[in-house]
């Protein structure tokens, strides 16, 4: 970062600037309820499918796997975003800012790729079910997961790198809760149109051809699906991707509207609340329908819990 040119050392988060006194600290008792609850399903996600043989298929594997990038994902913004909320409003630092804008992009652009690498699997059990072993072997499996770290990783370094070369001198006050990308683009001095420009490419690899891939692999495998004979044939193999169809939906119709539907200061506060939906509430969901619509993880966690209570 080019300190010569740096007026700011540290920006206010506002958080939600219209949530006061108590009904702050009902917004931060039912964020931190919320947290902790979703670390814990998401850890036990992790543990059944590391511990249970008759999860150890490709479906549960990339399942944890997600787990476990939404797990580093909540950590990155919600602690933080508590002490705002807590605070009525904190001050961060530049570079503690543009580092949290770092690992959260880290963290969303991996999960958009293992949310595709998700769709093709479903797309290799559901129209090549005869090849589906020999084709998704551990080998491609792990091949797959590195694809999607090294990806998000590489990609994300292009927006580090950008900000780190903006110039922000004033005013220092950001209308949200965590250190989006979006804001950055209202504060800085310099290079304004480009950044906002480079958001939008960026979006392309990160956003759109991710769910234009998964769109198409959900095209072959309705196709496949309807050309099953049964009723309780469709039904059956389409309830092993309507998990995965929901939490698609969920995910990418907040990220298209946050990164690539241009904003403006009105938009930016609707913003700020759609990615209070991406942030808080998706990753408490995202393990619930997998769990509640999975009869395999359905029926071992009936086990474990009811078979516990029995004993």
């Amino acid at each position: 970062m080019n300190k010569s040119n740096q007026s700011i050392s540290e920006f206010l988060l506002l958080g939600f600037p219209d949530v006061i006194g108590i009904w702050a600290t009902v917004l931060f008792s039912m964020i931190l309820v919320i947290y902790i609850l979703t670390l814990m399903i998401n850890a036990m996600v992790i543990a059944l499918v590391s511990t249970t043989p008759q999860l150890h298929s490709a479906m549960y594997f990339f399942l944890q796997q997600l787990s476990v990038v939404e797990f580093m994902f909540l950590t990155v913004v919600v602690p933080n975003m508590l002490r705002v909320i807590w605070l009525e409003g904190a001050t961060i630092s530049v570079r503690g800012c543009i580092t949290q804008a770092y690992f959260y992009c880290v963290t969303g652009c991996v999960e958009c790729h293992l949310l595709v690498v998700m769709a093709y699997d479903r797309y290799l059990a559901i129209c090549y079910p005869l090849r589906y072993n020999t084709i998704m072997d551990t080998r491609l499996q792990n091949l797959l997961l590195i694809y999607c770290w090294v990806f998000g990783l590489l990609l994300t370094q292009i927006t580090l790198n950008f900000l780190c070369q903006l110039f922000f001198c004033g005013p220092n006050v950001i209308n949200h809760f965590f250190c989006d990308i979006i804001p950055f683009a209202e504060l800085t001095c310099s290079h304004k149109f480009a950044y906002r420009l480079m958001i939008l490419i960026v979006s392309v690899p990160l956003i759109a051809i991710p769910f234009i891939l998964i769109v198409v692999s959900y095209i072959y495998i309705f196709i496949t699906i309807l050309g099953i004979s049964s009723t309780r044939g469709r039904k059956k193999t389409f309830s092993t991707c309507s998990s995965h169809l929901t939490v698609v939906t969920m995910y990418y119709g907040t990220l298209i509207i946050i990164y690539m539907v241009p904003a403006n200061g009105d938009t930016l506060t609707i913003n700020k609340l759609i990615a209070f939906l991406y942030i808080v509430i998706t990753p408490l969901f995202n393990p619930i329908i997998y769990c509640l619509r999975n009869h395999e993880m359905r029926v071992i966690i009936e086990k474990l819990f009811i078979g516990n209570n029995k004993q």
